[in-house]
């Protein structure tokens, strides 16, 4: 008997014993669906990372993830940065005085609108007057907002610090995106165990770093940046404004710059010619940096830091 004939006896069988056959080969009918049963789609095959081809010829993911990665809190708090889960202390009380009109300002909430108002750049007249350390605490205490997310950005691209300050191994960044169209923001990105803090580090160095931030290539992502995401405040780590003209060129595309002075060590002269580089910008802070006060609370306010304000026409 063939094959043929022994499946055929074999579904003759089936019907005497009163199972519902289907065969077309033999001209039966499909069943009707029965409704109690859910019926789906087939399953499509899709690559598990699908990939885009760059105008450059590369193959780069068109969903970049971006890496995170785990910061040394406890280190950190040992060096005077502020933690979010340290206990409270009195640096951190003082940045909680300090973020507090730059977020108002951030989320239009000041006096008067304020354009790109949640783009803040942190920077001082000469090096060596604690703008580094300044923007990334200012940076942590914003992160512990509950309505609001932030980015550091290390934008000192002649002498990036952020990175080495936190214990981060360097990486592409900020200028990897200005020069290659196939490089995405997100690929570059860095989250970290900070919930709400991102860090955008400086990227590879380039002879032209001025031109480039001054670039309509640098104008259309610091608007992306800015517009992407409406609770997001973002600091930039700038290079000190007398020093450098990378710094004069981003304090351009700012709405908030916070200049750090040094007590007793900044040349009055130098703070001056300094707010001369950025008046432009409609609102500037001043930092007073390691400045001596009196305790005259609980607190205990010894060798600290104080603060002021300086506005520009449109300032709040």
């Amino acid at each position: 008997m063939s094959l043929i004939e022994q499946a055929a006896k074999r579904l003759e069988q089936l019907r005497k014993a009163g199972v519902e056959v289907y065969s077309p080969a033999v001209g039966g009918e499909a069943p009707a669906p029965d409704a109690s049963i859910p019926t789906h789609p087939p399953a499509r095959m899709v690559p598990a990372s699908p990939l885009k081809r760059s105008s450059a010829g590369r193959i780069a993911p068109s969903a970049a993830v971006s890496r995170r990665i785990e910061l040394d809190l406890n280190a950190l708090s040992a060096t005077g940065l502020i933690s979010p889960d340290a206990p409270r202390s009195q640096i951190a009380d003082q940045y909680r005085v300090i973020k507090r009109p730059l977020i108002a300002n951030a989320m239009a909430k000041g006096a008067a609108p304020i354009k790109r108002g949640n783009l803040i750049m942190v920077t001082s007249a000469l090096s060596g007057e604690g703008k580094t350390f300044t923007a990334i605490n200012l940076a942590m205490s914003i992160a512990m907002e509950l309505d609001n997310t932030v980015m550091l950005v290390d934008a000192d691209v002649p002498k990036p610090s952020v990175l080495k300050m936190l214990g981060v191994p360097p990486g592409p960044g900020l200028l990897d995106v200005l020069t290659d169209e196939s490089v995405e923001l997100s690929q570059v990105l860095m989250r970290t165990n900070v919930d709400k803090l991102s860090i955008l580090p400086s990227g590879t160095q380039h002879a032209r770093a001025t031109e480039l931030l001054a670039s309509d290539a640098m104008i259309r992502l610091l608007d992306e940046m800015a517009s992407r995401y409406p609770d997001r405040i973002i600091i930039f780590d700038s290079p000190p404004l007398l020093m450098t003209t990378e710094s004069r060129v981003l304090a351009t595309h700012m709405g908030q710059v916070v200049v750090v002075v040094r007590a007793e060590r900044t040349a009055r002269s130098d703070v001056r010619h300094a707010l001369a580089a950025i008046d432009a910008c409609p609102v500037k802070l001043v930092l007073l940096n390691q400045a001596r006060t009196s305790t005259q609370d609980g607190y205990g306010y010894g060798y600290g830091y104080g603060y002021g304000y300086g506005y520009g026409e449109n300032g709040a």
